[in-house]
């Protein structure tokens, strides 16, 4: 084993480069291969390792509600009217390269969560940056930045990712500066060609009923429907029941 070829790859912090070379100088049945080959297989070690620290890297910055979903562990009981073709076709995320979005809708429990975070998984994978948050907290957090400062910089980090999730939108109504916030936030990433992945209890039909101006809803709306597939789940809560056991009668107790 060359010692200073070994001491050279970690200096460069080509670790898999070295771990596939050491490996080739331990099996003697790589000799029967040639020079090409054995080099290709060293070359190809550390740009998976590679390749692999990256998506690692996007799924943490990610923020994702479920980091561990996946569109391969999808549940398609037909209760919950979701199509494998859909999903499949949704998997290669050609719709987020376009700047399409994606508008996940159904009640709560249904499983709109998971699904958001596989695909944002799924991005991740496929090396598009990715940042996930839920609505109410977002705007509050827009909110408190106008008067810290921290407003630009949370724009900002909403405005550059290839995907933005939203996820719970539509749980309460919106005023008129959290209102005028979601106007930027949609505007914005229309503007740059970016997709937006949300969910909400409420059926599209009833979003208007969210925002109070009406024109900023036509123009929240044409920028975020227009251009969105959507998944309307269907079927009863997936979240697991909580039993509650009933107190203890103290007049029962042995003493």
């Amino acid at each position: 084993m060359n010692y200073q070829t070994n001491e050279q790859l970690a200096e460069m912090r080509l670790h898999a480069m070295k771990l596939e070379y050491q490996r080739q100088q331990e099996l003697p049945a790589i000799r029967d291969l040639d020079f090409d080959e054995r080099f290709s297989m060293i070359v190809n070690e550390q740009y998976t390792a590679k390749n692999n620290a990256k998506v690692q890297r996007l799924i943490r910055a990610a923020g994702l509600r479920e980091p561990n979903a996946y569109l391969a562990n999808v549940d398609y009981d037909p209760a919950r009217k979701l199509k494998k073709s859909d999903i499949a076709r949704l998997s290669s995320c050609e719709w987020i390269s376009n700047g399409s979005n994606l508008i996940i809708t159904g009640a709560t429990g249904v499983g709109k969560t998971y699904l958001l975070s596989a695909f944002g998984r799924a991005a991740c994978m496929k090396g598009i940056s990715v940042k996930s948050f839920r609505v109410p907290r977002l705007l509050t957090s827009l909110a408190i930045g106008r008067g810290d400062g921290s407003y630009n910089k949370l724009m900002s980090d909403m405005i550059k990712p290839g995907l933005l999730i939203l996820d719970d939108f539509g749980l309460k109504q919106l005023d008129l500066s959290m209102t005028q916030d979601m106007l930027e936030v949609v505007e914005e990433r229309h503007h740059a060609g970016r997709s937006i992945a949300i969910s909400a209890q409420l059926p599209v039909k009833e979003w208007p009923s969210v925002f109070k101006d009406r024109t900023v809803t036509d123009a929240i709306l044409d920028r975020l429907v227009r251009n969105a597939y959507r998944i309307d789940l269907k079927g009863p809560s997936r979240r697991p029941m909580v039993e509650h056991q009933p107190p203890a009668d103290d007049s029962e107790a042995v003493l």
